[in-house]
């Protein structure tokens, strides 16, 4: 998307209009892109992280779940060095939890043991 593009989505009242989000979104896009290429897929880059098999935890309180660990600190620095935004360790390990990379289904969770 050219920047006159990006400018016609700050009137979008439906997203998120900051700027700098806006504009990270080609720019990761682009980098997403680089990611496919050198490693085949982004999902074989975020699974060489967990060793090509899901973390699973086994929580009892949801106050025990984490925002962010070791390892989406870890991811969220190679994508921030690739040259990502807006991709925290936070957002990241949220990511994982949705994508499977890691089990936070608490143990009382019928979801826990898939």
């Amino acid at each position: 998307m050219s920047d006159s593009e990006l400018e016609v989505l700050r009137d979008n009242p439906n997203i998120i209009r900051n700027k700098l989000k806006i504009y990270s979104a080609r720019k990761n896009a682009q980098v997403f892109l680089q990611i496919q290429k050198e490693y085949g897929s982004f999902s074989d880059f975020l699974w060489g992280f967990v060793n090509l098999k899901p973390i699973k935890n086994s929580w009892k309180y949801s106050s025990d779940v984490p925002t962010a660990t070791p390892i989406s600190e870890k991811i969220s620095k190679d994508l921030k060095r690739k040259g990502m935004k807006f991709v925290g360790p936070t957002i990241i390990y949220a990511y994982m939890q949705a994508t499977g990379l890691v089990n936070d289904h608490l143990v009382d969770c019928w979801r826990h043991l898939s």
